[in-house]
């Protein structure tokens, strides 16, 4: 049985000091990842987006999204099921206390959230997701927005 196709949208979230947002998860292994989840029927990417980003982060985000800066296939399994998951990735530079965690109405297994650095990033005990993350972050800070949206490894 072909796995079912899930489309999703993440957020990559950058400070002024180009510090991503990373949450937490703990799901039988602890890593670190990008907000964003699977669009609801009817939902566009961005429309998901910021569905996500008040779900997870109290954050009600009102600007541009723009282009979509990389997308990454991965296959896996949500509640039993193979899926192929088809993801966005979009790029938004926010204030570190634009979002409210107080607000957040579904934090899943979010154990967490922290600004890391780059650096940080690079040294980190636990995985960071999505791989390919600080390339796309660097080739982003030096020549902006890509042409066409990058693919990240699965």
């Amino acid at each position: 049985m072909p796995a079912e196709i899930r489309r999703a949208a993440r957020v990559i979230l950058l400070d002024h000091d180009d510090r991503l947002l990373l949450l937490r998860y703990d799901e039988g292994q602890v890593f670190w990842a990008v907000p964003g989840g699977s669009l609801e029927p009817g939902e566009t990417h961005e429309l998901a987006a910021r569905r996500e980003l008040r779900e997870e982060l109290g954050l009600a985000y009102d600007g541009s999204f723009g282009a979509a800066v990389a997308e990454r296939v991965k296959e896996h399994t949500v509640g039993g099921r193979p899926v192929r998951q088809v993801e966005l990735y979009y790029l938004v530079r926010i204030k570190t206390d634009e979002f409210d965690l107080a607000a957040a109405t579904q934090p899943d297994e979010i154990t967490a959230y922290r600004w890391w650095t780059r650096d940080e990033i690079t040294s980190a005990s636990d995985p960071v997701y999505p791989l390919g993350l600080l390339d796309l972050v660097n080739t982003y800070l030096v020549h902006g927005v890509p042409v066409h949206p990058i693919t990240l490894p699965g």
